[in-house]
């Protein structure tokens, strides 16, 4: 090997150095560029962010721990708020209704979301026309026009009633019947059901058609079929369905509101609990105890969250690697 040649392969990890550098320091002016950019383009998000959830969720905690009735200027009372809420009777009740309503309203609502998904899910005419009718109530549920429909449907003398009168049950209209009106909201919110039946769709589509032609061929009924190879198979579809409205139905006040005609009643049948602080807050002008409950309400869910994440270890099943 010569000199030059040696000196070539010499100069060969300096010029590869030089010329990393010289691109680095080329390239550096265009990503500075892309990234001004992006974050020119995220810019209204991230004001909306600021000005509209992050600043008014640290001023909530601020009065969550002060005395602050929206005209005066917030006196600082440490805990005294939330040891006043443990204490008051209406706050007891909003949270043994919220929880009554989502205990019961959440699976039968995902119960009938599943079954309508199954039917969906077989090759019939007039496939795409269901779909959408069994979805469309998800898009006008929420509205305050349909609450007002759903309270003259279950008033005295109206549809329900006259069809209860019919069949031999004479219990009267459900909206003023302190034992019946929580279970019209929670008929409500079983008819949005097309929202998870269309995730459950999706996920029954995804199931290999394979196991279930090996699972006939082992004289598998459609029940077993469906508890040993749909059930495991949807199980992560399945949780994020039960996470999902399980942390709406905690979220429930618009129909409560307007199906009770404001005033969450009767007797507090449907004093959920964003009704009771709805109250508290507006109403009362107790916007330093609202916030208390807010917060309280926050943490709630966020335990409620942490059980379901936990549980899932021992009944939702995921494919290798798709964690």
């Amino acid at each position: 090997m010569g000199p030059a040649v040696t000196l070539v392969k010499d100069s060969l990890p300096a010029a590869r150095r030089t010329h990393s550098a010289a691109s680095a320091t080329a390239g550096r002016p265009g990503r500075r560029r892309e990234n001004l950019a992006g974050y020119l383009f995220m810019s209204p998000w991230i004001a909306g962010f600021l000005l509209l959830t992050a600043g008014p969720m640290v001023a909530s905690l601020y009065f969550a721990f002060t005395d602050y009735n929206l005209f005066n200027t917030p006196k600082w009372v440490g805990f005294d708020n939330f040891t006043k809420m443990f204490d008051d009777p209406r706050w007891q009740k909003s949270v043994e209704v919220t929880a009554k309503y989502v205990v019961i309203g959440t699976p039968l609502k995902l119960l009938l979301a599943l079954g309508v998904a199954l039917l969906l899910a077989q090759s019939r005419r007039g496939q795409a026309f269901y779909r959408a009718a069994f979805y469309a109530p998800s898009l006008i549920g929420a509205s305050v026009s349909v609450g007002f429909v759903w309270r003259s449907i279950f008033s005295d003398g109206a549809v329900v009633d006259r069809t209860q009168s019919f069949l031999g049950f004479h219990v009267g209209g459900w909206v003023g019947n302190a034992d019946w009106v929580l279970y019209s909201l929670v008929a409500l919110t079983v008819w949005q059901f097309g929202a998870p039946m269309v995730i459950f769709l999706a996920g029954l589509k995804q199931v290999p058609r394979e196991l279930y032609e090996a699972a006939e061929m082992d004289g598998a009924g459609p029940f077993r079929k469906f508890w040993n190879i749909t059930l495991p198979m949807i199980s992560p579809v399945l949780f994020f369905n039960v996470l999902l409205e399980t942390i709406h139905s905690f979220q429930i006040f618009a129909s409560a509101y307007v199906v009770s005609n404001t005033y969450c009643g009767p007797a507090d049948a449907t004093l959920v609990y964003t009704c009771y602080l709805y109250q508290q807050g507006f109403k009362n002008a107790q916007m330093g105890f609202a916030a208390a409950m807010a917060w309280m309400l926050l943490l709630a869910v966020a335990l409620v969250t942490a059980v379901l994440f936990w549980s899932q270890k021992k009944w939702v099943h995921y494919e290798e690697g798709a964690r």
